[in-house]
């Protein structure tokens, strides 16, 4: 059976662990390309976009694919409405694995967002130290604060993007440790972090940090993003395949087994 799985998460990439000695599955593993140096995966993996709705149709039509894992950053909304409307028009199978968000605790010091816009405006006239754990896309929205010294940390160099004047960079991945994390704050003297709602463990531990700190953490709305049948891991995409495998009709292309 023909699988897309449109990654980029660390549940893609658990799912394509799953997938790549299992002999019942064909997969491909779509990457967007933000990331300039992603890791390596043990499936065959494209990078790049497809050219909206009907270049994504396109793919799936001349890959004979028979179902679509979306697995993306709850912030690639437009991926998954592209998604559900060239799956719709081909009547393919789509199941979305969705992360939950995080979910404000008691001494949390949340400032909502509803973009990094609305972040940039948040944080306020006065100059303060802020920590922009975010996607280098988002930064340039911070370039209209120039007043604040800013400490972002980001997977990969900006690149050609305005910047706000006063940024230093560290490069890292993650997931990140509770202890560091707090250490990692004491020791820039951040008075504000700015972070996605981004869900999940891996980058969860900066939120803690925040709490045990009392720092204020400007949070930026997730997005409205479409999405097909409902699964919550890796292993709940994997049972959704043997299912769409098992109901499949005899013509189903696949693999011996």
């Amino acid at each position: 059976m023909r699988i897309l799985i449109l990654g980029g998460t660390t549940e893609a990439s658990e799912l394509a662990r799953l997938l790549a000695d299992d002999s019942r599955f064909e997969a491909t593993l779509s990457l967007a390309g933000r990331t300039i140096s992603p890791k390596p995966q043990p499936l065959p993996t494209r990078i790049g976009g497809f050219g909206g709705i009907a270049g994504l149709q396109a793919w799936l039509r001349d890959h004979a694919v028979e179902a679509v894992i979306d697995a993306t950053h709850p912030y690639a909304d437009q991926i998954s409405r592209h998604a559900v409307a060239a799956c719709h028009a081909l009547s393919l199978p789509l199941a979305s694995i969705l992360r939950p968000a995080w979910q404000r605790q008691d001494d949390d010091r949340w400032i909502e967002a509803e973009s990094a816009d609305a972040a940039a405006r948040a944080l306020g006239a006065t100059a303060a130290r802020v920590f922009l754990s975010l996607g280098r896309l988002e930064l340039a929205a911070f370039a209209a604060a120039p007043q604040h010294h800013y400490v972002a940390r980001t997977i990969d160099p900006p690149g050609d993007i305005q910047l706000p004047p006063d940024i230093r960079f560290v490069y890292d991945r993650g997931p990140f440790d509770d202890a560091k994390e707090h250490d990692f704050l004491t020791r820039e003297r951040i008075a504000f972090v700015v972070s996605k709602n981004s869900g999940g463990a891996a980058t969860y531990p900066k939120i803690a940090a925040a709490r045990r700190l009392d720092l204020p953490v400007v949070m930026i709305a997730r997005p409205d993003k479409p999405h097909g049948v409902a699964l919550d891991s890796a292993g709940a995409a994997l049972l959704w395949l043997e299912t769409a495998l098992a109901h499949a009709p005899p013509s189903t292309s696949r693999r011996s087994v």
